[in-house]
């Protein structure tokens, strides 16, 4: 509008890994408008692509709905249906959308998230029931230790649900095992585990983080990357946990799942664009930015470190590794607001703030 121009780095909060107005995604999507946009029935394309879900995240059913949301609060009630129980664990500080069970210690201020043994749930904003908080629990990141006290008090669990690499406080990775160690405990106690891929998922390997760490859960979420730059989602799980909706006894519902325009994309992106020499491309990518950032850095000895996972990454604005939240907590978010603005006064559109990935 103002003329200026900006190489973006924003993407849209990761939904542009193709860029923007790809040409093989557009001529998908022209040739479906020529056809019809919405029929609210199966389209061909809707089993092509999840074939090459299952294919990639090793999932062999598969739900589609409109976005990250929606396939969070799916998985959350599909686990519930399954499993008979009403309690969920989520990672402290993650966010898994905006329906009221994980709208929970996202964030939560330092006053409030109580001791690091036993943190308290906490309600992100006004409006999400006091029940629902209760039905909650939390527990930091890479925590073995405190995923097993809330079982060991709560026998009611129905999943634990999580970023396989945290996504919202710069990137964090799980240590060594920790996947492994949260689906042993889980199974154990006869509850399941959600991974939220709606970040991770096609962008930091082809079958997301799943894929990269060889871990595969129960249910996995998806969205974002997936649809090319359409509004889209899907949830993928066991066959005797997605059996649930094929028997009635769970509902999972949408006018607008599966649409047409979003699958022609979905399918242009996944099966045509997205090939082996993208990923190629992608850490090519992300060695050389990590490669000249770290060198400005240790020039200019500054107390940061630059993360990357193929087409993601950030600056983390301090020396040691985050782990967890109350690791991010340490770090001085003004420098990262400066960054950004300093960014998009030269022609640089980045993720605002020191919370968000590229």
């Amino acid at each position: 509008m103002d003329g200026n121009e900006y190489v973006d780095f924003h993407n849209g909060f990761g939904v542009m890994l193709v860029g923007h107005a790809h040409p093989t995604v557009v001529a998908a999507v022209q040739r479906q408008l020529s056809r019809g946009t919405h029929f609210a029935q199966p389209v061909a394309e809707d089993a092509v692509v999840a074939e090459e879900l299952s294919r990639r995240f090793g999932q062999p059913q598969w739900r589609f709905t409109n976005s990250g949301t929606e396939s969070t609060l799916d998985a959350v009630r599909i686990a519930r249906g399954f499993t008979g129980r009403d309690r969920i664990v989520k990672i402290e500080a993650s966010y898994h959308g905006h329906h009221d069970a994980v709208l929970v210690s996202v964030e939560p201020p330092a006053a409030l998230m109580g001791p690091v043994k036993a943190p308290v749930s906490v309600p992100m904003c006004e409006g999400i029931p006091d029940s629902t908080v209760e039905l909650t629990s939390v527990v930091p990141f890479n925590d073995l230790e405190a995923l097993e006290r809330v079982f060991a008090s709560h026998p009611d669990v129905a999943a634990v649900i999580l970023e396989p690499v945290m996504m919202n406080i710069g990137i964090v990775f799980p240590d060594p095992g920790y996947l492994d160690g949260v689906l042993e405990l889980a199974h154990r106690q006869g509850a399941l585990v959600i991974f939220d891929e709606v970040k991770t998922g096609v962008t930091i390997a082809p079958g997301g983080a799943s894929q990269r760490f060889g871990v595969v859960p129960d249910l996995v979420c998806l969205a974002k990357a997936i649809g090319g730059g359409l509004p889209c989602g899907a949830v993928g799980g066991r066959a005797d946990v997605m059996h649930t909706i094929s028997d009635g006894r769970v509902a999972q519902l949408g006018t607008f799942n599966g649409n047409p325009l979003t699958m022609a994309a979905s399918r242009a992106t996944l099966c045509e664009v997205l090939t082996p020499s993208a990923y190629a491309h992608f850490d090519a990518l992300a060695e050389e930015l990590a490669g000249d950032l770290g060198a400005v850095i240790d020039k200019h000895r500054l107390p940061y470190h630059v993360v990357t996972a193929a087409s993601r990454g950030c600056i983390t604005y301090r020396s040691e590794p985050v782990r967890s939240y109350r690791d991010y907590l340490e770090i001085d978010a003004s420098m990262a607001y400066l960054s950004w603005l300093y960014q998009s006064n030269r022609g640089v559109l980045m993720a605002p703030g020191a919370r968000q990935a590229m």
